[in-house]
């Protein structure tokens, strides 16, 4: 977890967004230094999923600013917030169920080759070889890596959006429900493998309901509650009952 003289890998401060007579966010304060595990929550229509966009370069905030490391930063697309390291893997994890592992880590940005030097191909080599170092790398069992994806069980997919992810080297890991619709063995691993992200010193926020979850890996719980910060918390130093209570009521009177 960040120190006091550490810089966070991003920090969001006064981030407000309105969509009509909505007001979706109103002044949000964010942090989550190098290597930690923060938890998002709140209940529904807290603010998280617009948060989250914000981060991702969905969404542009109406006020605030964010720092990627101390610099300023506003992304105009998705792509740009990739490009600064910040990978987001939502609900339904964005992966194509007929391709490969490594077909879907490069998608998008699938690698070229030339055959007979000017005809272009894909290299699906390179994006096989790929699949195999991520799985060695986070200690992932993949029987056979040119499976289609819509063979494999929600856990392996799940480890392999995350793989994605890592191999785009992400400094910053957005993760939305990761262990939802997963069974008991399935949420284990993807725990597991969060572990494992943040002792090689990915940053990780995790947006959850999953209380059990959160107070396994989080380092730090940060409440939203209608659009508004209601509370950041040491995990180790705070309850089950305390969260829901700055969930429901906000800060204690």
């Amino acid at each position: 977890m960040n120190t006091p003289t550490e810089m966070p890998m991003i920090r969001l401060r006064g981030i407000s967004k309105r969509f009509g007579a909505v007001q979706a966010l109103q002044g949000v304060d964010l942090d989550v230094g190098r290597g930690e595990v923060v938890a998002l929550v709140g209940d529904n229509g807290a603010g998280k999923s617009t948060l989250v966009k914000i981060m991702s370069g969905v969404f542009a905030a109406d006020a605030g600013k964010m720092f990627i490391e101390g610099q300023a930063e506003v992304f105009a697309t998705p792509g740009a917030a990739r490009a600064a390291g910040i990978e987001t893997i939502y609900q339904d994890l964005a992966l194509v169920g007929n391709l490969t592992i490594g077909e879907n880590i490069y998608l998008g940005r699938e690698p070229m080759r030339r055959i007979m030097g000017f005809l272009p191909a894909l290299d699906r080599e390179k994006m096989h070889a790929a699949a195999r170092e991520v799985a060695a790398h986070l200690d992932i069992e993949i029987a056979d890596p040119l499976r289609p994806l819509g063979n494999m069980s929600g856990g392996q997919r799940q480890a392999v959006a995350i793989s994605r992810a890592i191999h785009w080297n992400a400094r910053l890991l957005i993760m939305d429900e990761p262990t939802a619709a997963l069974g008991v063995p399935e949420q284990r691993r993807v725990i597991a493998l969060i572990k494992q992200l943040k002792a090689k010193g990915v940053s990780i926020l995790i947006v959850s309901h999953n209380m059990t979850d959160v107070f396994e890996v989080a380092d730090r719980i940060v409440v939203l509650l209608r659009g508004e910060n209601a509370g950041d918390m040491i995990a180790s130093a705070t309850t089950h009952e305390e969260v829901v209570q700055r969930m429901v009521r906000g800060h204690r009177t």
